[in-house]
Protein backbone atom coordinates (compact mmCIF):
# COMPACT_ATOMS: atom_id res chain seq x y z
CA UNK A 1 0.00 0.00 0.00
CA UNK A 2 2.81 2.39 0.67
CA UNK A 3 4.60 2.30 -2.70
CA UNK A 4 0.99 2.95 -4.40
CA UNK A 5 0.12 5.45 -2.76
CA UNK A 6 3.62 7.40 -3.62
CA UNK A 7 3.91 9.71 -6.31
CA UNK A 8 6.40 9.28 -9.08
CA UNK A 9 9.53 11.55 -8.73
CA UNK A 10 9.50 14.12 -11.68
CA UNK A 11 13.53 14.90 -12.61
CA UNK A 12 13.52 18.48 -13.81
CA UNK A 13 17.24 18.69 -13.21
CA UNK A 14 17.98 17.74 -17.06
CA UNK A 15 15.46 20.93 -18.15
CA UNK A 16 17.52 23.50 -16.14
CA UNK A 17 20.66 22.23 -16.94
CA UNK A 18 20.45 22.46 -20.57
CA UNK A 19 18.87 25.92 -20.12
CA UNK A 20 21.72 27.27 -18.14
CA UNK A 21 23.99 25.22 -20.28
CA UNK A 22 22.56 27.30 -23.21
CA UNK A 23 23.15 30.65 -21.20
CA UNK A 24 26.54 30.26 -20.81
CA UNK A 25 27.16 29.41 -24.39
CA UNK A 26 24.89 32.48 -25.19
CA UNK A 27 27.12 34.68 -22.77
CA UNK A 28 30.36 33.43 -23.84
CA UNK A 29 29.70 33.84 -27.37
CA UNK A 30 28.24 37.19 -26.89
CA UNK A 31 31.54 38.05 -24.67
CA UNK A 32 33.79 36.80 -27.88
CA UNK A 33 31.29 38.36 -30.56
CA UNK A 34 29.04 40.69 -29.09
CA UNK A 35 27.83 42.13 -32.75
CA UNK A 36 27.57 39.01 -34.26
CA UNK A 37 25.15 37.54 -31.29
CA UNK A 38 23.48 40.04 -30.26
CA UNK A 39 21.88 38.70 -27.16
CA UNK A 40 23.37 37.75 -23.64
CA UNK A 41 20.68 34.94 -23.46
CA UNK A 42 18.95 32.90 -25.31
CA UNK A 43 14.88 33.65 -26.54
CA UNK A 44 12.42 33.33 -23.86
CA UNK A 45 9.64 30.74 -24.30
CA UNK A 46 6.83 33.03 -24.65
CA UNK A 47 8.64 35.00 -27.08
CA UNK A 48 9.63 31.44 -29.03
CA UNK A 49 6.39 31.19 -29.06
CA UNK A 50 4.93 34.36 -30.18
CA UNK A 51 7.67 34.25 -33.13
CA UNK A 52 6.12 30.61 -33.98
CA UNK A 53 2.47 31.46 -33.77
CA UNK A 54 2.90 33.62 -37.17
CA UNK A 55 4.18 30.77 -39.03
CA UNK A 56 1.60 28.73 -40.77
CA UNK A 57 2.24 24.70 -40.81
CA UNK A 58 -0.61 23.65 -43.41
CA UNK A 59 1.55 26.31 -45.64
CA UNK A 60 3.99 23.76 -48.07
CA UNK A 61 7.69 24.64 -48.38
CA UNK A 62 10.70 24.72 -46.05
CA UNK A 63 11.08 27.31 -43.66
CA UNK A 64 14.15 29.32 -42.87
CA UNK A 65 15.58 30.09 -39.47
CA UNK A 66 18.02 32.94 -39.23
CA UNK A 67 20.24 32.83 -36.29
CA UNK A 68 18.53 30.07 -34.27
CA UNK A 69 21.43 30.17 -31.74
CA UNK A 70 20.60 27.24 -28.97
CA UNK A 71 17.34 25.88 -30.53
CA UNK A 72 14.35 27.91 -28.65
CA UNK A 73 12.46 29.26 -31.49
CA UNK A 74 13.24 26.07 -33.48
CA UNK A 75 11.78 24.59 -30.70
CA UNK A 76 8.84 26.39 -30.90
CA UNK A 77 8.48 25.78 -34.66
CA UNK A 78 8.11 22.29 -34.21
CA UNK A 79 5.62 22.26 -31.12
CA UNK A 80 3.54 24.73 -33.75
CA UNK A 81 3.70 21.24 -36.13
CA UNK A 82 5.87 22.81 -38.36
CA UNK A 83 8.06 19.45 -39.22
CA UNK A 84 11.58 19.01 -38.83
CA UNK A 85 12.31 18.12 -42.33
CA UNK A 86 10.74 21.76 -43.36
CA UNK A 87 13.12 23.40 -41.42
CA UNK A 88 16.54 25.30 -42.83
CA UNK A 89 18.47 27.00 -40.03
CA UNK A 90 21.37 29.29 -40.96
CA UNK A 91 23.80 29.85 -38.09
CA UNK A 92 27.22 31.25 -38.20
CA UNK A 93 28.41 30.30 -34.94
CA UNK A 94 30.26 26.75 -35.21
CA UNK A 95 29.13 25.46 -31.70
CA UNK A 96 25.81 26.36 -31.86
CA UNK A 97 25.49 24.60 -35.33
CA UNK A 98 26.81 21.50 -33.68
CA UNK A 99 24.48 21.61 -30.90
CA UNK A 100 21.77 22.07 -33.53
CA UNK A 101 22.31 18.97 -35.09
CA UNK A 102 22.45 17.17 -32.11
CA UNK A 103 18.81 18.51 -31.06
CA UNK A 104 17.09 18.78 -34.38
CA UNK A 105 19.23 15.80 -36.20
CA UNK A 106 16.58 16.21 -39.51
CA UNK A 107 16.55 19.63 -39.86
CA UNK A 108 19.30 21.15 -42.45
CA UNK A 109 21.67 23.19 -40.51
CA UNK A 110 23.97 25.29 -42.79
CA UNK A 111 26.55 27.20 -41.15
CA UNK A 112 27.25 30.53 -42.67
CA UNK A 113 25.99 34.36 -43.50
CA UNK A 114 22.43 34.98 -42.90
CA UNK A 115 23.23 38.63 -44.54
CA UNK A 116 24.07 37.00 -47.25
CA UNK A 117 21.38 34.47 -48.19
CA UNK A 118 21.65 33.96 -52.13
CA UNK A 119 25.33 32.36 -51.15
CA UNK A 120 24.47 30.52 -47.78
CA UNK A 121 21.19 29.04 -49.35
CA UNK A 122 22.72 28.63 -52.88
CA UNK A 123 22.23 24.89 -53.79
CA UNK A 124 20.40 24.47 -50.44
CA UNK A 125 16.88 25.86 -50.71
CA UNK A 126 15.02 23.94 -53.59
CA UNK A 127 11.79 25.92 -53.72
CA UNK A 128 10.11 29.17 -52.67
CA UNK A 129 10.14 29.43 -48.56
CA UNK A 130 7.07 29.54 -46.45
CA UNK A 131 8.23 31.99 -43.65
CA UNK A 132 11.50 33.27 -43.07
CA UNK A 133 12.13 33.65 -38.97
CA UNK A 134 14.82 35.90 -37.93
CA UNK A 135 16.45 36.21 -34.67
CA UNK A 136 19.50 38.02 -35.73
CA UNK A 137 20.75 41.54 -34.09
CA UNK A 138 19.55 44.36 -36.67
CA UNK A 139 20.19 46.56 -34.99
CA UNK A 140 24.23 45.67 -35.23
CA UNK A 141 23.38 46.42 -39.37
CA UNK A 142 22.89 49.47 -41.01
CA UNK A 143 19.82 50.45 -42.21
CA UNK A 144 20.57 49.50 -46.04
CA UNK A 145 22.32 46.25 -44.97
CA UNK A 146 19.08 45.31 -42.61
CA UNK A 147 16.36 46.18 -45.95
CA UNK A 148 18.86 44.19 -48.53
CA UNK A 149 18.61 41.27 -46.10
CA UNK A 150 14.77 41.96 -46.06
CA UNK A 151 14.45 41.95 -50.14
CA UNK A 152 16.49 39.25 -50.42
CA UNK A 153 14.19 37.08 -47.84
CA UNK A 154 11.46 38.28 -50.15
CA UNK A 155 12.33 37.02 -53.30
CA UNK A 156 13.11 33.06 -51.90
CA UNK A 157 9.56 33.03 -50.19
CA UNK A 158 6.22 33.04 -51.37
CA UNK A 159 5.19 36.27 -52.26
CA UNK A 160 2.89 36.60 -49.30
CA UNK A 161 5.32 34.73 -46.79
CA UNK A 162 6.08 36.48 -43.47
CA UNK A 163 9.06 37.69 -42.62
CA UNK A 164 9.25 37.30 -38.70
CA UNK A 165 11.64 39.56 -36.79
CA UNK A 166 12.15 40.17 -33.25
CA UNK A 167 13.77 43.11 -31.35
CA UNK A 168 13.98 44.20 -27.75
CA UNK A 169 13.73 47.96 -29.10
CA UNK A 170 10.87 49.77 -28.68
CA UNK A 171 11.31 50.96 -32.63
CA UNK A 172 10.92 48.69 -35.46
CA UNK A 173 14.21 47.01 -36.65
CA UNK A 174 13.30 47.56 -40.29
CA UNK A 175 10.51 50.75 -41.28
CA UNK A 176 7.22 49.39 -40.53
CA UNK A 177 5.90 50.86 -44.01
CA UNK A 178 7.56 50.93 -47.44
CA UNK A 179 6.58 50.72 -51.21
CA UNK A 180 7.64 47.46 -50.87
CA UNK A 181 6.13 46.18 -47.15
CA UNK A 182 4.22 46.60 -44.71
CA UNK A 183 4.82 45.21 -40.89
CA UNK A 184 2.57 44.70 -38.18
CA UNK A 185 3.47 43.93 -34.35
CA UNK A 186 3.02 41.58 -31.33
CA UNK A 187 2.45 43.26 -28.37
CA UNK A 188 5.39 43.50 -26.30
CA UNK A 189 6.33 40.80 -24.55
CA UNK A 190 6.91 41.86 -20.62
CA UNK A 191 8.17 38.44 -19.36
CA UNK A 192 10.89 38.01 -21.87
CA UNK A 193 13.87 39.34 -19.89
CA UNK A 194 14.82 41.77 -21.40
CA UNK A 195 10.66 42.63 -22.97
CA UNK A 196 10.74 42.18 -26.71
CA UNK A 197 8.42 42.73 -29.70
CA UNK A 198 8.09 40.84 -32.74
CA UNK A 199 7.89 42.40 -36.02
CA UNK A 200 6.51 40.33 -39.39
CA UNK A 201 6.51 42.07 -42.38
CA UNK A 202 4.81 41.36 -45.77
CA UNK A 203 5.47 42.37 -49.16
CA UNK A 204 3.51 44.45 -50.87
CA UNK A 205 1.60 43.26 -54.24
CA UNK A 206 1.63 45.84 -56.59
CA UNK A 207 -1.20 45.59 -59.61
Amino acid sequence: MLQSSQRPTIRKLPFKKDRFQDEARFLRSWLERPLVVGAVTPSGKILARTMASYVDPRIPGPIVELGPGTGPVTDALIRRGVEQERLILVEFNPEFCQLLRRRFPKATIVQGDAYDLNETLSGVLKEPAAATVSSLPLFTKPMDQRLTLLETAQALMHPSAPFIQFTYAVVPPIPARSQSHKARASNRIWRNLPPARVWVYNKVSHP
